[in-house]
């Protein structure tokens, strides 16, 4: 046997009906941290602070990939 369920709903009644958290409040202070980001424009340590935080081994994958980038320009300034 198969039922089927049709449910009419927005977004928000979805999450209600499902018991998630209404989570628009972080959404909106990321939004503006990003705009303040893109107003202010990126400097080195932004851009280290998001590579910090994207990287899932730390500071090791920080030295490896700071490596990286050193070979990479070291290579291209040598003839």
């Amino acid at each position: 046997m198969k039922v089927t369920m049709d449910v009419d709903c927005t977004p928000e009644e979805a999450r209600r009906l499902m018991g998630l958290p209404d989570l628009t409040s972080v959404h909106d202070l990321y939004l503006d941290k990003m705009r303040r980001t893109i107003d202010e424009g990126l400097t080195p340590e932004t851009v280290e602070t998001l590579m910090r935080s994207w990287s899932p081994m730390g500071e090791a994958s920080m030295a490896m990939w700071r490596q990286l980038f050193e070979q990479m320009s070291g290579g291209m300034t040598k003839k």
